[in-house]
């Protein structure tokens, strides 16, 4: 493995969201920055036999007022997400689009998806059996398929490198961002899309994710005494990286450098978090970005609000972080715009860089009472002036597949 010093430097151009609080960085930031929560009555389906009846819904979202292209209109609501955000990222990064040549075959399209276009396949089943169809939509397929949205993305900007989406529950924005920076890293490319999107707010998600017993009734509240569950979200997040003499040279905006990402796998259960796993992909991440944790001044917590895993994020934080836990800020901004599942790591992700651009750290809201286990300070309720230098992301997902970021201040 090269030594740090032998690297390329990876550095972030353009950086596109949408969400239950906001589609574009303007109006995610500011409700972020706000406290405003994005998290209430479901609409986008029938919650008759459920009693869980709350998610984060994106609102008023219109492929085709967006501008987006015909193969984004003709795909399902995930794919639009994805290429929406993609739009966002690419014209903020101001690279010329379609790339041609060489360009093109050094340029990687890493978008995943936690579970891809579950909604047209419900869809699907729905004239199948209830309406006795004899046939599906004839594109069914390509808009169920989870590797959609990083296809489309590539069509639209004629990127002939890497290109495929990954899939790792709610690690999957964050394994898909570190795949494209270590592509950068090695040579394999020079710039590179990442993300992950997800649209899977549906009747038959809602039960099954009910029948798990993890998702709350009432709200998301991370770290608190009270909490009681999660929340289905949905959104999406694009983060274009470039190698940083390639952008620099191009005279190219940095709005920060990825300086480090650590990925483990617990290998011991579905469900419950290990604190080893946790804590040794935070560990390493710090190792990749060769920082010590009194370095970091904030984390996005994966803040989940259900019971074992704010415990468990809590312990691995005081594990990695030692005495310099006290010190660092942190927040659950799931607790606003919800578990955007695949995607939550990408959209937190964005949040995170505006931070560091402003030296505002969101809050965590609807925190009251907290959790005796859960003793650090998890910004609450309202935001937070504080310089931000260094910032780390952490998403850890079921069946124990944690990723983590590690963001720095742009190369001066």
């Amino acid at each position: 493995m090269a030594k740090p010093r032998d690297r390329r430097r990876v550095v972030v151009t353009g950086q596109g969201v949408v969400s239950a609080i906001g589609t574009g960085q303007e109006a995610f930031w500011n409700a972020l920055k706000s406290g405003e929560c994005g998290i209430g009555e479901a609409t986008l389906y029938s919650t008759d036999e459920l009693y869980i009846t709350i998610d984060g819904e994106v609102k008023n979202f219109d492929a085709r007022e967006l501008g987006l292209s015909k193969q984004f209109l003709l795909s399902d609501r995930y794919s639009q997400f994805a290429g929406c955000a993609a739009v966002e990222a690419v014209n903020q990064s101001g690279l010329e689009m379609p790339l041609k040549g060489d360009e093109a075959l050094r340029t990687a399209c890493i978008i995943g998806s936690g579970i891809g276009g579950v909604t047209t396949m419900e869809m699907s089943y729905r004239m199948l059996f209830e309406e006795k169809k004899r046939a599906t939509h004839p594109l069914t397929l390509l808009k169920t398929i989870g590797s959609s949205a990083a296809a489309h993305v590539s069509i639209e900007y004629g990127i002939t490198g890497p290109c495929f989406g990954v899939v790792s529950a709610c690690s999957t924005a964050p394994h898909s961002i570190g795949l494209v920076y270590q592509m950068i890293q090695s040579g394999l490319c020079d710039k590179g899309i990442g993300g992950a999107s997800e649209a899977s707010l549906n009747w038959g998600t809602a039960k099954a994710w009910q029948a798990m017993r993890v998702l709350s009734p009432d709200g998301l509240f991370p770290f608190c005494k009270g909490r009681n569950g999660t929340v289905l979200s949905e959104g999406a997040a694009i983060l274009v990286l470039e190698e940083y003499e390639h952008a620099r040279e191009r005279g190219a905006k940095i709005l920060a450098e990825l300086v480090g990402f650590g990925m483990t796998s617990d290998a011991a259960d579905m469900v419950n978090p290990s604190l080893e796993g946790t804590s040794t992909a935070m560990q390493l991440a710090l190792d990749d970005a060769g920082l010590a944790p009194g370095d970091i001044d904030y984390i996005n917590a994966h803040g989940t609000a259900t019971t074992a895993n704010d415990i468990n994020e809590t312990r691995a934080i005081r594990r990695v972080f030692g005495k310099a836990a006290d010190d660092v800020s942190i927040s659950a901004t799931k607790s606003m715009h919800g578990h955007c599942l695949g995607a939550g790591g990408g959209v937190e992700a964005v949040g995170v860089i505006m931070a560091m651009e402003e030296g505002i750290v969101p809050p965590t809201i609807g925190f009251d009472e907290p959790d005796p286990e859960c003793d650090l300070d998890y910004t609450p309720n309202k935001a937070r002036k504080r310089e931000i230098t260094y910032a780390m992301s952490n998403s850890f997902a079921f069946g124990g597949l944690n990723a983590v970021l590690v963001f720095g201040p742009a190369p001066a």
